[in-house]
């Protein structure tokens, strides 16, 4: 059995369905149903069928590996830069240059479509991003690389508690460019979890000016933090825009096609640190720097493998949970990874719990709590018009959807 849900238009992201057309075959069971499912907000205009199991499960991989990409990357390039690391270019190069990674998964994913797809000439494509998707990839690699570097300059002055706290404004940031950009429709219980996310991390900047480090000089300390603010800004721009080049790609957006737009975004922002660590002179010097190392020369490189690993870890779950869901749901979690962050870094850096970082995580939980509650809600909703046509219904992720 297949539904479509064809999206209204792109000036308002909502989903419509449009057309419905039932083909059941004799004996087959429920479990074996899937929905066909063309959104322009939670599928971006993409027609594909996939079983809600399945989707469940890729929303939720995608939505680990964000929070272990966001809670654990600010924590391993602190750690880079407070035991002598200083080439703000080299680590901002290490956020993308995991990008060969996805290699691997891209390989395995075209030898299944090979076995699958036999073709009598042999004509298969290697990659199946079109033109326009390839033209927004990267320019999107682009912007990502300079924000990149704006995120390890802010970072190299700031403890990890004020960085989390300034990247955390990215949420406001995405919520006001995906109004713009891809016109992201807020519900009561989006609008209530960005309050209390926001006022979250507004708690913990109660004491941010007594985070400067010793010996640092207040120029320094509030050029990272005006750079890392710049950083938070930027990267909110770049989440609609992922958003955007999906509705734009008219084509099909499968999971490969969001590893591989991934891909060209992490060799553009790799490229465009790669310059930027040329012309300062960033690939004589890293030998130098790992002899001079705090933890040692092993350690260094240890570290550096490990920054490229856990921030492939967050480019990749953040491109997915947008393709599976939303800018905004892939903001909301970001910023549910900052009290996770806090935790982390008082466990590695002694630092101290105070009753604000208790707050903070409180409101963070309640937001997040409050966000899926309001999810729960339209899926209840949709269901129960779904029934009073005897149909089955996809589950909402994002979007609010207005049956017509």
């Amino acid at each position: 059995m297949e539904i479509e849900l064809h999206g209204s238009d792109n000036r308002n992201l909502i989903s419509t369905a449009k057309s419905m057309e039932i083909n059941e075959s004799r004996g087959e069971s429920e479990d074996h149903r899937t929905v066909n499912v063309t959104t322009s907000s939670n599928n971006l205009g993409d027609a594909k069928t996939v079983s809600k199991t399945r989707r469940f499960s890729l929303l939720a991989l995608n939505v680990i590996l964000l929070i272990v990409g966001a809670s654990g990357s600010p924590l391993i390039l602190r750690i880079y830069f407070i035991h002598g690391g200083s080439r703000k270019w080299f680590s901002a190069c290490l956020q993308t240059a995991g990008f060969p990674f996805l290699l691997i998964p891209l390989l395995f994913s075209f030898l299944h479509k090979y076995r699958r797809n036999r073709r009598p000439n042999g004509s298969h494509k290697l990659f199946s991003l079109s033109p326009r998707l390839l033209l927004y990839s990267t320019v999107i690699g682009i912007i990502t690389g300079i924000d990149d570097f704006f995120y390890s300059y802010g970072i190299s002055y700031l403890p990890v508690s004020t960085s989390s706290l300034l990247i955390s404004t990215q949420l406001g940031f995405t919520a006001l460019f995906a109004f713009f950009i891809v016109r992201q429709k807020f519900t009561a219980s989006s609008i209530n979890a960005v309050v209390l996310l926001t006022f979250g991390s507004v708690v913990l900047a109660v004491d941010a000016n007594g985070d400067r480090p010793a010996g640092e000089s207040s120029a320094k300390f509030y050029i990272g933090f005006v750079m890392t603010l710049a950083a938070a800004a930027l990267y909110g721009l770049v989440l609609p825009l992922v958003e955007l080049a999906y509705a734009k790609a008219k084509q099909a957006v499968t999971y490969t096609v969001v590893m591989e737009v991934q891909l060209i975004i992490g060799i553009f922002a790799t490229v465009v640190c790669a310059v930027g660590m040329a012309i300062n002179n960033d690939f004589q010097l890293i030998s130098k720097e790992a002899e001079t190392y705090g933890l040692g020369k092993a350690k260094y490189y240890l570290v550096v493998v490990f920054t490229t690993v856990i921030t492939q870890f967050f480019f990749l779950g953040l491109v997915g949970t947008i393709k599976y869901s939303s800018a905004l749901l892939a903001g909301i979690i970001i910023a549910v990874g900052i009290p996770v962050t806090e935790v982390l870094a008082i466990f590695f850096f002694h630092e101290k719990f105070d009753g604000e970082k208790g707050v903070a995580l409180a409101l963070s939980l309640w937001g997040s709590a409050s966000y899926f509650y309001g999810e729960y809600k339209e899926y209840q909703r949709r269901k129960a018009i779904a029934m009073e046509a005897r149909l089955p219904v996809s589950v909402p992720l994002t979007a609010e959807c207005e049956m017509k």
